[in-house]
């Protein structure tokens, strides 16, 4: 019998990361040009404001999110990709050609 090799811990995290839900629409809706909290909101639904407020925190703690405030009156607060985020994109890509292949398709 062969002993199977552990899952490589970088795959653990990251696979963890992107599995989380909300977490891959939120990479994809700013990749697409959404920055703002409320064309985010729009831009994913069914997503609540609590929710969406929290995997950002945790996307930009992750150094895939950045979070730019400009002074005004409002306050205008808008997210950005970071270039670990953006370099992210590139595997949200090659999901939704996975789903526009696949998912829909029935087993």
């Amino acid at each position: 019998m062969t002993e199977e090799a552990p899952i490589c811990e970088h795959f653990q995290r990251a696979a963890e990361l992107i599995g989380k839900r909300w977490n891959p629409q939120v990479v994809r809706a700013l990749q697409t040009g959404s920055t703002r909290f409320g064309d985010l909101r729009a831009t994913i639904p069914h997503i609540s404001d609590g929710l969406l407020s929290e995997r950002l925190k945790e996307l930009e703690h992750e150094g895939i999110v950045s979070r730019e405030v400009t002074p005004s009156t409002p306050v205008l607060i808008e997210y950005h990709l970071t270039e670990r985020g953006r370099d992210l994109t590139k595997v949200m890509d090659e999901l939704g050609s996975w789903a526009e292949r696949w998912a829909g398709t029935p087993v």
